[in-house]
C-alpha cells in the first residue's frame, strides 16, 4: 500500500465553499487532513464544512473576505486556533472579475484593479501569512496556489485575470527559491476550464461541446481532476517537487483551436 504521508496533517483551503476549493478540501479529508474552509459564502461554506465531516476528519468553517490584506493575517490564526498547526495551504480564491469578458481597451480601471486584487494581492496575502506561519512552527509545509491554464496562452478578452494569474505563477517560483530552506515546498496547479456550477450556468451547451470537440482528451476539467492533483503535490509523493506549475487541463494548452464564444 503506498502511503501519502497525510493522515494526521492540518490543511487550510481558500474558496472552498464551492467548486474547486470543496473537492480539494474533501479530498484532502479523504487522505487524512483536518481542514479549515475558508470562503465568505457562508451558507455554501456550511455545507462544505458538513461534507468534510462526514468523512471522519475535522471541519472547521472560517467566514472571511480576502479582499482585504488583513483578513489573511486572521484567517490563519483562526485556522491555526482551530487546528493546532498548518501544515498545507491551498490558495484557490480567485475571481474573474465578476463582468462578462471584454476586450482589454474596453475595460476600465475598476476592473482592472478588482481582477489583480481578487487574484494576485489575495495569494499573495495568503501566502505571505502562510509562509510566516510554517516558519515560525518550523513546519516542513506545502502552499499550494491555483493558477489557471489562461496562464498557457493568449487569453483573449480576459487579459487582466490571464496577467494576475501568470504573476501568481511568478510568485510561486520565487517562492519555493526564498522558503525551501525552510523545508517548505511551493507549486501552482493550473486547472482548464472547470465544470463548476459557475461555468455549468455560464456556458452554452453548444459551447461547451465545441469546446471539448477542441481538447486533445475530448473532455471538460471536473473539479476533482484539481483536486487529485492536489492531493498528489501535497503528499509525499511530491516530495521533491517545487517551484513548478503543474497543468490539468486534459491537453486544452496544446490546441490551437479554441472555440470563441
Amino acid at each position: 500500500m503506498i502511503e501519502l504521508g497525510l493522515e494526521g496533517k492540518r490543511a487550510l483551503v481558500t474558496g472552498a465553499a464551492v467548486g474547486i476549493g470543496r473537492a480539494v478540501a474533501v479530498w484532502l479529508a479523504n487522505a487524512g487532513c483536518d481542514v479549515a474552509l475558508a470562503d465568505k459564502d457562508t451558507d455554501a461554506l456550511e455545507h462544505a464544512c458538513a461534507e468534510v465531516a462526514a468523512t471522519g476528519r475535522k471541519a472547521h468553517a472560517i467566514a472571511v473576505d480576502l479582499r482585504d490584506e488583513p483578513g489573511a493575517e486572521h484567517l490563519i490564526d483562526d485556522a491555526i486556533a482551530a487546528l493546532g498547526d498548518l501544515d498545507i495551504a491551498v490558495n484557490n480564491v480567485g475571481s474573474l472579475g465578476g463582468r462578462e469578458p471584454a476586450a482589454f481597451v474596453d475595460q476600465d480601471a475598476g476592473y482592472l484593479h478588482d481582477v489583480v486584487t481578487q487574484n494576485l494581492f489575495v495569494t499573495s496575502w495568503c501566502c505571505r501569512a502562510e509562509a510566516r506561519a510554517m516558519i515560525a512552527s518550523h513546519t516542513a509545509g506545502v502552499i499550494v496556489n491555483v493558477s489557471s491554464g489562461e496562464t498557457t496562452r493568449p487569453a483573449l478578452d480576459l487579459a487582466a485575470y490571464g496577467a494576475a494569474k501568470a504573476a501568481i505563477n511568478h510568485l510561486t517560483q520565487t517562492l519555493a527559491a526564498e522558503l525551501g530552506p525552510h523545508g517548505i515546498r511551493v507549486n501552482a496547479v493550473a486547472p482548464g476550464t472547470t465544470l463548476t456550477p459557475t461555468v455549468r450556468e455560464a456556458l452554452s451547451d453548444e459551447y461547451v461541446a465545441r469546446l471539448v470537440e477542441s481538447i486533445p482528451l475530448r473532455r471538460m476539467n471536473e473539479p476533482d481532476d484539481l483536486a487529485r492533483l492536489v492531493v498528489a503535490l501535497a503528499s509525499d509523493l511530491g516530495r521533491g517537487v517545487t517551484g513548478q506549475l503543474v497543468l490539468s487541463d486534459n491537453g486544452a494548452h496544446l490546441s490551437r483551436n479554441r472555440p470563441s464564444r
